[in-house]
Order: C-alpha cells, then structure tokens, then sequence
C-alpha cells in the first residue's frame, strides 16, 4: 500500500472566510496523486460527516511531505 497526502482547504460555517487546511494521509493501492485524485471522493465525504462544523471548498492530492502548489 502507498500512500499520498490528501490536503483538504476547508471553512467554517460560522466564519465562511475562516480557512485553513487539513493534511490527511491517503492510502492508494496505486500510490499515485491519479489514484488519489478518483479515489479521494468518498474519503472526502467521509471526513465532512465527521466535521459538521467545516466545509470543504477544495482539496488535492500530493506527493508525501511535499508542499504541493496551492490551487
């Protein structure tokens, strides 16, 4: 299994303009950011249900300790 990081901009519902992000590790059979990027979907909601509070306004899949380009 290898894995990818997942990062997650998200918002409060509060304080729409409160972001900030979220790093989560991802693992992909394939471990790659391809993989990740048709996987991540459910994992994503998964996450919002255990957050009720945040909402996820964009998200990426990016090598492992890499900082990865802001989108």
């Amino acid at each position: 299994m290898n894995f990818v990081e997942l990062v997650l901009t998200v918002c409060t519902l509060a304080q729409p303009v409160a972001c900030d992000e979220q790093k989560l590790v991802f693992s992909s059979e394939s471990g790659s950011l391809r993989g990740c990027m048709m996987q991540a979907q459910p994992y994503i909601a998964q996450w919002s249900g255990d957050h009720p509070a945040l909402r996820v306004v964009r998200w990426r899949c990016v090598p492992p300790g890499a900082e990865g380009d802001k989108i």
